[in-house]
């Protein structure tokens, strides 16, 4: 069992072994109970696993268990105790069970321990914290018993993951440099099997012996520091508990096998170079070299692909500064056999020299060629990856659900997704400019093979950097249609905000208009004329509540809309909808309490005048019945009009609020009952001046009458004086006729 199995359950430190020992040299195990519910499971797991790190040389002088149950359970204590029997019933020499202040009912412990004794195999004993020092030293007690050992559990934790990786990788390696050792010697023995270059081992042999001599260096020193007594104290990772003998083993075994396998490197690379030189000119033209170039034609589908094949191609030039080593020693020679050859051999030494030259030439610019590809596709396929985790980022925001808490959040978040999707179409575009100069350097690509230039087919290469190109804007599209849907989201999420923002401002302002009307708007004007203007502004001032609690409305139906549209069913119009409601029902009331108020003080001024006119001389004086009336009118609506003064405005939820302040109020009821004065007075005025008239009215009548019989005598003296002027100008004319005649 590997601590990285059970690392949890490691943690939380059910049981650990301190370092301490009994008076008998046995290794003290401690089991600290806690007051929550211990797992039994997870204590048996802790327990495998600690009780496999002690060698048999160390279990069989036996454990010392110390069983804390200071903050337990007397039933988990004995579960534990009993447990105890089938994990380690053969290592287990003493149990002390530390009991509490408050202890448990000793009658019934001391008979279970008593009963269970035979059958244990083991002795169990009830002991107090301060008195633990009577079985075990103080020295070896950590400072929860009181004892002066230093134990950190997370610390013991870590360096045994420490110790179990180095011994898991250094026996992994081991086994793979024997296999390749043992390979080399198996290639030796047949000379006709190809060794097997390639097998190399997974892990660095220098990281691990270094990892190897840190720990032991570590522990060595740990070692010392205890024995001196300073420092840090003795603990589990020391001798027994951590194998410091098998960290050296492993060492050794790991410095000899890693000392083999340097040796057959290096054999290997000497036997390459012994065949090189012996091959020459021949396996130069048709060595490795030039079939690995014209084999090694990929670049890879990823960036550890191409960190691979740009792995393999260093390998490959490594070989090849080999082979161009070998060509300065073969041009070399052949210049010493052309500065002493004959004339004969100048023409053959020179073409091969010629034809050495060229070769070396073409090959390095085909390494060069090679080189330029690898790279370009190593930055094509890094920004591909680069671009990828872009766009793996953005789609996780845009899967991820939105709940921002107010606008500006949302604008934020917008911007962010903006900035991110703008980077994405950067690294696209980037993208297309790398893999454009990576096909336009494939294009040109040729290499060499037995003379020849041979094109090499790169159409794989071509269909997968399109193929990725194209892969890429189909998901930069993607994400771009998701930002758009966000988009949209977001920005109806900020209407919904504002939507919310501005009916609860509609509110406040119909509840401000409420406000002012009930105290600002108490005047009833001190005549009709004014009173009726009152009347004009206040159907002003409703038309503006109304079109205020309109919007509040609208606002809120295009809350239920955006919610719905969002299927935000979490959000709703709270509490702002009853309260607009409530608010415009109030101002409602008080809105038409207000008209009414306007409406009797505009008919009490009118019929109040209709009555002061007439002390006005270009008036006429009214009718007796209408002037009655108006009368009545002003005393039946003057009085109305003071009841209605002192009634305050009654709510439709029962509360009540009076228009202004008392004060403003006793105002108008004064002014009302002022002119209601002065029309009583001009009453009893008209009055007096009524039974005046009616004597006057009598002369009148007799003085018209005597006027008309005179006016009626002197139109008969007229007719009859007209009559005798008519005859006297009739025989005038007669005598004038006879005359004419006569004539």
């Amino acid at each position: 069992m590997e601590a990285t199995n059970i690392l949890p359950i490691l943690k939380k430190r059910l049981a650990f072994l301190s370092g301490g020992k009994d008076r008998r040299s046995g290794l003290i195990l401690t089991i600290p109970l806690c007051t929550e519910q211990t797992s039994m499971e997870e204590l048996s797991s802790t327990l495998d696993y600690l009780l496999g790190i002690p060698s048999d040389k160390c279990k069989a002088r036996g454990f010392t268990v110390i069983v804390d149950g200071r903050k337990s359970q007397w039933n988990i204590v004995k579960t534990v105790v009993l447990m105890l029997q089938n994990v380690i019933p053969a290592e287990v020499s003493l149990v002390c069970v530390v009991k509490p202040d408050e202890f448990w009912d000793k009658k019934v412990t001391h008979f279970c321990f008593w009963k269970e004794k035979d059958r244990l195999g083991f002795e169990v004993i009830l002991v107090s914290a301060n008195k633990l020092t009577r079985y075990i030293e103080p020295c070896q007690l950590t400072d929860e018993f009181g004892g002066s050992l230093v134990y950190d559990h997370m610390d013991w934790v870590n360096k045994r993951l420490v110790f179990e990786k180095f011994t898991k990788e250094s026996t992994s390696l081991l086994d793979e440099l024997v296999v390749i050792n043992e390979s080399e010697k198996s290639n030796q023995l047949d000379k006709e099997r190809p060794p097997d270059c390639n097998f190399l081992p997974s892990l660095d042999p220098e990281t691990v012996l270094q990892t190897g001599h840190e720990l032991l260096s570590e522990l060595q020193q740990r070692r010392f520091n205890g024995s001196e007594g300073g420092g840090v104290a003795w603990s589990p990772m020391d001798d027994e508990l951590l194998a410091q003998p098998q960290v050296m083993k492993l060492l050794d075994s790991l410095r000899e096998q890693y000392t083999k396998y340097q040796e057959v490197c290096r054999q290997r690379s000497k036997r390459s170079q012994l065949e090189e030189i012996q091959t020459k000119v021949v396996n130069w033209l048709e060595g490795p070299g030039t079939e690995q170039l014209r084999t090694q034609w990929g670049i890879g589908d990823s960036i550890r692909a191409s960190q691979a094949l740009q792995q393999k191609h260093e390998e490959m030039e490594s070989q090849h500064s080999e082979w161009f080593a070998v060509y300065v020693e073969l041009n070399q020679q052949i210049a010493a056999l052309l500065s002493a050859g004959d004339e004969e051999d100048l023409v053959e030494l020179k073409g091969l020299q010629q034809q050495l030259s060229d070769v070396c030439y073409r090959q390095a610019s085909q390494l060069e060629s090679r080189q330029n590809v690898l790279q370009s596709a190593h930055e094509f396929h890094g920004t591909a990856q680069d671009l990828s985790q872009q766009l793996d980022g953005l789609l996780g925001m845009l899967c991820a659900d939105v709940a921002p808490t107010d606008g500006a959040a949302i604008q934020q978040t917008l911007k962010h997704l903006e900035e991110k999707l703008k980077s994405v179409e950067g690294s696209l575009a980037g993208l297309r400019e790398k893999g454009q100069v990576v096909m336009d350097q494939m294009s040109n690509q040729t290499t060499w093979s037995y003379g020849k230039d041979v094109p090499i087919e790169n159409k794989e290469n071509i269909d997968h950097i399109q193929g990725v190109m194209e892969d890429m804007q189909l998901r930069k599209q993607r994400c771009e249609d998701m930002v758009d849907v966000r988009r949209l989201k977001m920005l109806q999420m900020v209407q919904l905000f504002k939507c919310e923002e501005d009916a609860s401002q509609a509110v406040e302002w119909l509840g401000e208009l409420l406000d002012a009307l009930l105290k600002t708007h108490i005047r009833l004007g001190d005549d009709a004329q004014e009173t009726k203007v009152l009347l004009e502004k206040h159907k002003k001032f409703v038309d503006v509540a109304q079109s205020t609690y309109d919007y509040g409305r609208q606002l809120l139906q295009a809350t239920v809309v955006l919610c719905q549209s969002l299927r935000c069913t979490t959000r709703s119009s709270g509490d702002t909808l009853p309260r607009l409601n409530r608010v415009w029902k109030q101002f409602s009331v008080t809105s038409e309490e207000r008209v009414h108020r306007l409406e009797m003080a505009c008919s009490f001024h009118t019929a109040a005048e209709k009555v002061l006119v007439q002390a006005s001389p270009e008036q006429g004086d009214l009718p007796v019945e209408l002037e009655q009336e108006t009368y009545e009118e002003v005393e039946t609506v003057g009085k109305a009009l003071l009841d209605r003064l002192t009634v305050p405005v009654i709510f439709p939820d029962g509360s009540e609020q009076y228009f202004g302040s008392p004060g403003d109020m006793a105002s108008s009821a004064v002014h009302i009952r002022d002119k209601m004065k002065l029309v009583e007075d001009r009453k009893l005025t008209l009055h007096e001046e009524d039974e005046e008239d009616v004597e006057q009215l009598q002369y009148d009548q007799i003085h018209d009458q005597d006027k008309e019989l005179q006016d009626d005598e002197e139109l008969q003296d007229d007719q009859e004086l007209q009559e005798v002027d008519k005859e006297l100008q009739d025989g005038e004319e007669l005598e004038l006729e006879t005359d004419t005649q006569k004539s």
